[in-house]
């Protein structure tokens, strides 16, 4: 099992020293990768639904800070030797695809080959809107973005002519280390599923309960089938939340005593989960999320073997 951490990079506790030393941290307990999260304001008003909470909520305090995801990880490639670095995910939706895939690359360079990226089509309209890109067709403008990062990162001189984006003939130096490059795919639609199949390195599912993930799983070796290609070239991801006061939840946590965190893990390597992405929840702010990586890490991640 390799067990990547979700890094400090939003919140209240929001600054270099931090966020510095907690990936240092997260590397040398053995964490396998470091991840961030997307989104670049708050809307005063959203009505969205939030896909990953029961009653669809999600509303941030004003107030709570949120780095930038690649900028985030380009700093952690910089003081950092072998924390793979990851979005959980970037939404391909806000960003135009040229420039994401320079920043992508670019990222790739300068930490040695050890990006992963993950990617969604997003849930917040508002968000889009302030941002002014256009929310409609959000998968098929995504799915030529995915197009054209496969274009730009292996052709000698990639062109790309969709249906919303276009471009002639270019120079797009330096290409990735990783050949190919990870990409692992979030969603939880038939459509994110066929998406999988034809875009990803691995399905990363975000908080689900594991029978949906069962569910998931199957619909996504069936669309690689009908495609041609093998599902065992996919790997399964789930990001968690770790919480070690809470009792055992068989669905979005790993939480109680050790044996009901081995438990829980073992159900997960069942399903043919080989990524764990600890969300950590403490009190005490980014220390008591430290403390909690650390316990896990010495204590229970030995105790699950490789």
């Amino acid at each position: 099992m390799d067990w990547g951490i979700h890094l400090p990079h939003l919140g209240r506790q929001v600054d270099r020293k931090t966020l510095m030393g907690f990936a240092k941290e997260a590397e040398r307990l053995g964490c396998h990768s470091g991840w961030v999260s997307d989104h670049v304001c708050w809307p005063a008003e959203i009505a969205s639904k939030y896909p990953y909470t029961d009653d669809g909520s999600f509303q941030p305090s004003p107030d709570m800070g949120w780095l930038d995801p690649i900028s985030t990880l380009t700093f952690v490639a910089a003081c950092t030797e072998k924390l793979r670095l990851g979005t959980t995910v970037l939404i391909l939706p806000y960003r135009m695809p040229v420039q994401t895939a320079k920043q992508i690359a670019s990222l790739d360079v300068m930490s040695d080959g050890r990006a992963i990226l993950g990617v969604g089509v997003g849930w917040m309209a508002e968000e889009a809107a302030v941002l002014g890109m256009p929310w409609d067709k959000r998968g098929k403008r995504s799915d030529e973005q995915l197009e054209i990062f496969r274009r730009l990162f292996t052709d000698a001189e990639p062109e790309f002519d969709g249906e919303y984006y276009s471009f002639p003939k270019v120079g797009f130096e330096p290409k990735p280390v990783q050949k190919p490059l990870p990409i692992w795919v979030g969603g939880s639609t038939p459509v994110a599923f066929r998406r999988v199949a034809k875009f990803g390195h691995a399905f990363h599912a975000a908080f689900q309960p594991r029978q949906e993930i069962v569910d998931a799983w199957s619909a996504i070796q069936r669309e690689c089938e009908a495609i041609g290609r093998d599902p065992a070239e996919l790997s399964l991801s789930l990001r968690i939340y770790l919480d070690p006061a809470q009792a055992m939840q068989k669905s979005k946590s790993i939480g109680g005593s050790k044996d009901e965190m081995l438990e829980t893990i073992a159900a997960c390597r069942e399903i043919g989960i080989s990524h764990l992405l600890l969300d950590p929840v403490a009190r005490g702010g980014v220390p008591g999320r430290l403390d909690a990586l650390r316990a896990f890490m010495e204590d229970i991640a030995p105790a699950v073997g490789g």
